[in-house]
């Protein structure tokens, strides 16, 4: 268990948070949200002892380990990956260490026997013995072939790397476990298994994450840092959402009777209780939820952006067909023979492992990269909008956001430029800030705002949730939720891309496969579950 006790940090005149009063108990996963700079990976490290609090104490229980997701992926160069894994309970490599340089000696004295025996027996007493195979099966279920696992760090692709540091935190069975965006640049495979493993956990797991979808799936509690204060909430991300919307709702209704706001309040809160989770904890947070008290729940001073995409004018019949491209890749093929036609309404989310494979296509649909074979047809009333992966060509000019936004609107009238960039949450002073020195998720936000501006009838969104933060994300997704045209985007986003998709395409070594279903049904659905295994068994062939 770990306890803060009237935890205080500051940065100068900066105040992060004060007095922070919570108790981190076993079988709880923990998610800790907050705006963007309001302090959540600072408050990790807190919790780890990397830093120290202004005032206030950490207390953990004795005798237990606490876990962290490293963020540095080269940190482990010239170690093996099963050896980087292992090194996650450091106790145990350490002894492991000296117990492989008191073996290496060819001389042994009396006080050296000695102390090789306790080595063995802690060795023993710490299931020294099943370390490496532990190690492996961890790296294996998160998708890293066996003839890796001894090989040196250095020599596998970093995209893996990620991986093995994610094996390193959740090997050996920590007391608390801490992860920062834990599912950064996982594939869907390793989040599905991350996330069955973290809802069996049974010790305590806190996490920051800006995946809605892995929230709602493994929190039993949401921490809520907001007002520079923390407050604790019962239940997922889904219902800290909506209640604290609920909440602000009522707040603004100033005229609406007390007891029809409780009952509306007591009404959410007896829905959500009944389908909070389907997992292990259902029970016992069905239990939790129906405790919450009324004052409980306050209104959240986050600031959602404001997304609405419309269209001049709307797509004719013929809008996109796509005939059998080819694209090869510094030597490697990543497109072959893909072949798909847009018809009206399609939302199309793009998925696959290769995130090469879909920004290729992306390129070449909006003129960028030409083909090997192949040719892509655009409806005659098509106008596009494009937000890239890699945004940094459209920031190279040393100009404001003003006068970067004033580009795309053509309203010569600066109060009106004014409010639009407000409703972006860029306010103040902020709108002549100059854009190359912007974050990513100030840029994001311009890139979104340049689309909306365009009006464009089609959309070509790679990753556009990257650098977001939660709230818009939120706003992103409803915004695309609502937007009457057609869509192509890819996202890492599980719940973007299950709320916004209609039609999945998965682009695989030998092609595609291309199916009009809700992403969670495309997920389960056994035919291509079938047909994904064979095009990968087919390329290990190849």
């Amino acid at each position: 268990m770990i306890t803060t006790k009237n935890v205080t940090l500051r940065f100068g005149k900066r105040t992060l948070f004060e007095d922070v009063n919570i108790k981190f108990t076993p079988g709880n996963c923990y998610g800790i949200i907050g705006a963007n700079g309001a302090g959540k990976s600072t408050f990790l490290k807190l919790l780890s002892g990397e830093i120290d609090t202004t005032s206030g104490e950490i207390i953990v229980t004795k005798g237990e380990r606490i876990s962290v997701l490293k963020q540095d992926h080269f940190a482990y160069e010239e170690f093996s990956v099963i050896n980087t894994v292992i090194m996650g309970n450091t106790k145990l490599y350490s002894i492991m260490q000296e117990k492989e340089k008191m073996y290496a000696q060819t001389e042994f004295s009396d006080e050296d026997g000695m102390r090789l025996a306790e080595l063995e027996a802690e060795f023993a007493e710490m299931n020294g013995w099943e370390a490496e195979s532990e190690a492996g099966e961890l790296l294996s279920a998160l998708g890293i072939p066996v003839e890796l696992h001894y090989s040196l760090m250095k020599e596998i692709p970093a995209k893996l790397k990620v991986k093995v540091l994610l094996a390193q935190a959740l090997f050996g069975n920590p007391d608390i476990l801490l992860l920062d965006e834990p599912t950064n640049n996982l594939d869907m495979e390793a989040i599905n298994w991350l996330e069955e493993f973290l809802i069996n956990y049974p010790n305590t797991v806190i996490v920051v994450s800006h995946d809605r979808h892995f929230l709602n799936k493994v929190c039993t509690h949401i921490v809520d840092i907001d007002y520079n204060k923390m407050k604790l909430y019962i239940g997922n991300y889904d219902f800290w959402y909506e209640s604290s919307q609920l909440a602000l709702k009522q707040m603004k209704e100033q005229n609406k009777k007390k007891e029809e706001k409780i009952k509306e309040l007591q009404d959410f809160i007896a829905r959500f209780s009944a389908n909070a989770s389907k997992s292990k904890q259902a029970t016992s947070r069905k239990k939790m939820l129906e405790k919450i008290e009324l004052d409980e729940i306050v209104p959240s001073s986050r600031k959602y952006p404001y997304i609405d995409f419309k269209p001049e004018k709307p797509s004719g019949k013929e809008i996109l067909t796509v005939k059998n491209l080819t694209k090869t890749v510094e030597g490697r093929k990543v497109l072959d023979k893909v072949s798909f036609t847009v018809l009206k309404g399609d939302k199309i989310a793009f998925v696959g492992n290769d995130d090469i494979a879909k920004t290729t296509l992306f390129k070449i649909l909006m003129g960028e990269l030409l083909p090997d074979k192949g040719e892509v047809i655009w409806g005659k009333t098509i106008t596009k909008s494009y937000i890239p992966q890699d945004n940094t060509d459209y920031f190279q000019e040393d100009e404001t956001i003003m006068e970067w936004m004033g580009k795309y609107y053509h309203v010569d009238d600066e109060t009106v430029l004014r409010s639009f960039l407000g409703r972006m949450l860029f306010s103040g002073e902020e709108v002549f800030k100059k854009v190359p020195v912007l974050s990513g998720g100030e840029k994001m936000r311009c890139m979104m705002s340049k689309c909306m501006l365009e009006a464009s009838n089609f959309l070509i969104l790679d990753e556009p949730t990257n650098h977001l933060d939660l709230e818009s994300i939120t706003a992103l997704n409803n915004g695309l939720i609502k937007y009457d045209s057609e869509v192509l985007f890819t996202s890492h986003d599980h719940q973007f891309t299950s709320t916004v998709a209609n039609r999945i395409i998965e682009i695989l070594p030998t092609g595609i496969i291309d199916r009009r279903l809700p992403f969670d049904e495309y997920l389960e659905n056994k035919e291509v579950n079938q047909l994904r295994e064979k095009a990968y068994a087919d390329k290990v062939r190849n």
